[in-house]
């Protein structure tokens, strides 16, 4: 029973050093995402009714803009801009 105890501690122990670990990784910091560079450029579209701003990419031959994330301030568009590598974002209305 003391061993079965001792294994259950170990283990209890190593998920309190992962989890955390894990949870940087979920969230996408330090993780580089691709987009293709040569059709696309990253673009910031910003609505002038409400404000809201969308971050994603514009297919330079069709238009077609996908969505990637919500910018809701600052750290989002430096999160995007750090993920995908992009120094700067152009920004449409």
């Amino acid at each position: 029973m003391l061993d079965f105890l001792t294994e259950i501690f170990d283990f209890c122990e190593t998920l309190i050093e992962v989890v955390p670990d894990l949870k940087k990784r979920s969230a996408g910091k330090g993780i580089k995402k691709e987009y293709d560079r040569e059709n696309t450029r990253p673009v910031l579209k910003c609505s002038i009714c409400n404000g809201e701003q969308v971050a994603g990419f514009k297919d330079i031959h069709t238009g077609k803009f996908e969505e990637v994330m919500l910018i809701r301030g600052e750290k989002d568009l430096k999160e995007f801009m750090e993920a995908y590598g992009v120094d700067t974002v152009s920004k449409e209305y």
